[in-house]
């Protein structure tokens, strides 16, 4: 008998777990899906892009709110689905449900935590445990976590990955063939696309967080130029302001977990990437997407030039929220929530 998808969406809006035999189903659904889709997987504007979730399933189902919802709006969602959030499972199978349910609207890359390394450590794995009294649901999604898309682009212009460049990685068609259908390796170009982060430094440095680097300015502005790339969008790291532009607007870190763990009191945004990436079609910073003065001046604050951001994207771009009130949330009766450091 066929997944009855709208069904299942159904059930899981309402932050209910689909049975064992249904989530067993989709994985497989998915999985062929992906099978059919590239490491690079092409995507067309109007599409908005995510960052990390963590589990946090009322604060996606705030997120499809603000954004709009599928089909009317695509979606890119740049990985770390589950781990420490209380409904990890939860959300990824919301979000592998989309997919199959529109799968020419949802696209959906690889973070460092699709890995059963990383999720037997942060929450994953005993949640389903918990759920289902085994392991089976967790080996199914850790199956469909190896067919993930490694990155998108859009419009051959932005390119969407998790977490950032590689040492190993000159062109785009390096990406391309990768062998991805595997766990995430220690290190090389697969690792440092799940690990890798930009930072104030010329070109490469050793990363605290012992896997991928450290990438400067000088790296970013090199890698778009030969690959004909207007910016890079990624997530991995968490951003008190929701997003950030760094080395000369040519890369923006996107945070989709307000309030990250509950607790670190951030907000969090989504990126609209559409055919008015330009200057001449930029809006000034205060007017833009309902972000206030005070915002404004957080984001100058945490070291992002406003004027700079308003003369290439205009911050109407990025669409900012907040996480959902504790009133309107539900919260798991056992706690087993990680709150080991966030930068993993």
């Amino acid at each position: 008998m066929a997944l009855d998808l709208d069904a299942s969406l159904s059930l899981l809006r309402q932050c209910k777990y689909l049975p064992e035999s249904d989530i067993k189903a989709l994985c497989e659904l998915v999985k062929s899906l992906l099978l059919e889709e590239s490491n690079i997987q092409p995507v067309q504007s109007p599409v908005t892009v995510c960052g990390d979730i963590h589990g946090q399933f009322w604060d996606l189902l705030e997120l499809l709110k603000v954004g709009g919802e599928p089909p009317e709006t695509g979606y890119v969602f740049m990985g770390d689905f589950v781990d420490r959030g209380y409904f990890s499972l939860e959300t990824f199978s919301l979000l592998m449900c989309l997919k199959a349910r529109w799968p020419d609207r949802i696209t959906l890359l690889r973070g460092n935590h699709e890995s059963r390394q990383i999720t037997q450590v942060y929450g994953f794995y005993d949640e389903c445990q918990h759920k289902y009294g085994n392991a089976n649901v967790w080996k199914s999604c850790c199956q469909v976590f190896d067919y993930l898309n490694l990155a998108a682009i859009i419009d051959g212009r932005v390119l969407c990955v998790h977490g950032g460049l590689s040492p190993d990685v000159r062109t785009l068609d390096q990406i391309r063939i990768i062998a991805r259908a595997q766990e995430i390796p220690h290190e090389g170009a697969f690792c440092d696309l799940m690990w890798s982060d930009p930072d104030d430094v010329d070109t490469w440095a050793v990363s605290p967080r012992g896997a991928g680097w450290l990438f400067g300015g000088k790296v970013t502005r090199e890698f778009n130029q030969i690959n004909g790339l207007e910016l890079i969008a990624r997530a991995h790291q968490l951003v008190q302001e929701g997003y950030k532009l760094m080395h000369d607007n040519g890369i923006v870190t996107v945070w989709s977990a307000p309030n990250y763990c509950y607790r670190c009191g951030n907000v969090a945004s989504i990126f609209q990437v559409d055919d008015l990436l330009d200057a001449s079609r930029s809006k000034s910073l205060s007017q833009s997407a309902g972000i206030g003065k005070s915002a404004a001046n957080d984001l100058e604050a945490g070291g992002v030039d406003a004027s700079e951001q308003e003369d290439r994207f205009g911050a109407q771009h990025f669409k900012i929220f907040e996480a959902v009130p504790d009133q309107e949330r539900t919260t798991p009766a056992r706690l087993n929530l990680q709150t080991t450091q966030y930068f993993l």
